[in-house]
């Protein structure tokens, strides 16, 4: 670009105004060939090529689409069974079920501390008879199911009730596939409360789980590193993606130290990412996290397997970004957000109800999101060329700046002795709270435009209807009753002295918990062994 061409852009440039992504990138008005003076594309790659910045498949949709994995879960496992069969009956493909915050802190339906939030989140899970109720007639075999079990000390038991229910439907653990969440950043620094295991045991039994699928159960994807939260709490696209690999970084040390390869473990790791508003940002961030995992991957630890090598990872459209007011607006940036997503190569995805700022979606706000990811894949055609917006003076630019932006926040974790330590000091903690006070600040000072909320307002809002999840108590007292008065106290007294004895040893726990569920071990009576043991701790902030 001529100098007379860079001042004619620049010339009529409003001052007053800041032109930065979201993450802080300064963006220039026009992006040309000297934008990457230093470009190769034997570098960028084909698409299913090293280092798989432009996807992990050759053809990416072309021979298979994203999975469609719509979020769904309130009241009882009866009900949240209801609305799994209705999307699945509306072309859904996958299952994404979530949990509601007594069940993903660990504590039964008739504990005091569940009132109020009782099937108000998501499904209530207290035992293996829950689990069998709330899968009735899926044919979990042939269907890959996500399982929202962000916090390890639930993540663990039900994971392991999922596990027994299949096996007493008589499903091989071969044949299952899907996702658990199991972050321990979920418990020790995003969703925290009442009571808080010790970064370093929560982390211990996350890892429990990737070791036990590693043996048991090869096609399922044991952890999920749950960017989308980290990002939900506040931080950027740089930070999401630098925490989430740092975090994998620890989980891939202590895998090592238990005495595996990367290529044994490796393959089945993987990620849950935000999608927000800002487009292009989204889309480039994607790209460069593909291309940071498979140098991880193959330069650090020599991993050489094509599954250790690239990134796998689903996406949810932004939660923090919708509002109450003006709520159809939210139809509008869930489809841009999901269409960012497609375009950055994601393999499953899940659109927001346009409603979800004020209640769970509604039948119909669920249908419109998963219409939504329906009209981009058989009306828009962006599916039928693998990273279309790859060679775009602006993306790849922009994919640049995140790359090396993300290592150097993860380089900053190592530099404090790793994930574990950064949770344990508050640095993760800092990074959260800076992150969102700044993004508040910009919006409260209308920095950061939001339509119908700092914007573009309007007094007279047309009602919306608004979900009530029904009041499930009494149903869930009345189910924990009949199954403590029916199981062998004994048994599950014994199983449970098993875990805590697993616990004192350190061993991996997931086999003694599976025979305490399996005896009918409710959820709250295997997490507060845990929490006896390493309960307590104190947020460092």
């Amino acid at each position: 670009m001529s100098q007379s061409q860079q001042e004619a852009l620049f010339k009529n440039q409003d001052q007053s105004r800041s032109f930065t992504s979201k993450s802080g990138i300064e963006l220039q008005p026009c992006y040309a060939p000297d934008s990457l003076p230093d470009f190769d594309y034997s570098q960028l790659g084909y698409p299913g090529s090293p280092p798989y910045t432009r996807g992990i498949y050759p053809q990416m949709y072309r021979n298979q689409p994203w999975t469609f994995r719509q979020l769904a879960g309130y009241g009882s496992a009866e009900d949240t069974n209801e609305r799994y069969r209705f999307l699945i009956a509306n072309g859904a493909t996958g299952i994404n079920g979530v949990f509601d915050y007594p069940t993903l802190r660990g504590y039964n339906s008739d504990n005091p501390v569940a009132e109020g939030d009782l099937g108000q989140g998501g499904v209530a899970v207290d035992s293996i008879e829950d689990m069998h109720l709330l899968f009735k007639d899926i044919p979990i075999d042939e269907v890959s199911v996500s399982l929202v079990v962000c916090n390890p000390v639930m993540a663990v038991p039900v994971f392991a009730m999922y596990l027994a229910m299949a096996e007493e439907r008589g499903i091989p653990w071969s044949s299952l596939r899907g996702t658990n969440q199991n972050d321990f950043l979920m418990e020790t620094a995003i969703t925290t409360a009442p009571v808080i295991l010790q970064p370093h045991f929560s982390f211990k039994l996350s890892t429990d789980i990737v070791e036990f699928c590693t043996g048991q159960v090869p096609r399922w994807h044991p952890i999920s590193y749950t960017g989308y939260n980290y990002r939900e709490s506040g931080v950027n696209a740089i930070q999401e993606v630098g925490i989430v690999m740092a975090n994998a970084i620890a989980t891939i040390e202590e895998m090592l130290k238990r005495g595996y390869q990367i290529d044994d473990f490796a393959p089945r790791l993987s990620v849950f990412f935000s999608s927000d508003s800002d487009f292009f940002e989204e889309v480039a961030k994607y790209r460069a996290a593909r291309r940071v995992w498979f140098n991880l991957m193959s330069a650090s630890y020599g991993a050489t397997k094509k599954n250790s090598q690239t990134l796998r990872f689903h996406v949810q459209t932004s939660g923090a970004s919708l509002t109450p007011q003006q709520p159809l607006n939210n139809v509008t940036r869930s489809a841009f957000q999901a269409l960012a997503a497609v375009l950055g190569g994601a393999q499953s995805i899940h659109v927001n109800g346009y409603d979800e700022a004020l209640a769970i979606p509604t039948e119909e706000a669920a249908i419109v999101a998963l219409r939504t990811q329906q009209i981009i894949l058989h009306e828009t055609n962006a599916a039928y060329t693998a990273d279309p917006l790859g060679g775009s003076y602006f993306v790849e630019t922009l994919t640049n700046k995140l790359e090396k932006q993300i290592n150097a926040f993860v380089s900053e974790v190592t530099a404090v002795g790793g994930m574990v330590a950064a949770v344990e000091t508050g640095m993760i903690h800092d990074v959260i709270s800076q992150a969102a006070n700044e993004h508040f600040r910009q919006v409260r000072s209308g920095e950061q435009k939001v339509v119908g909320l700092n914007c573009f307002k309007h007094d007279d809002e047309p009602e919306i209807e608004i979900f009530r999840a029904p009041d499930i108590l009494e149903k869930q007292k009345q189910k924990l009753s009949a199954l403590r008065q029916s199981r062998d106290a004994g048994a599950v007294e014994v199983s449970l002295a098993k875990v805590k004895t697993a616990c004192l040893e350190e061993r991996n726990v997931m086999s003694a918990v599976l025979e305490a569920v399996k005896n009918r071990a409710t959820l709250e009576e295997v997490c507060n062994v845990f929490r006896d043991y390493k309960g307590g701790w104190r947020l460092p902030i």
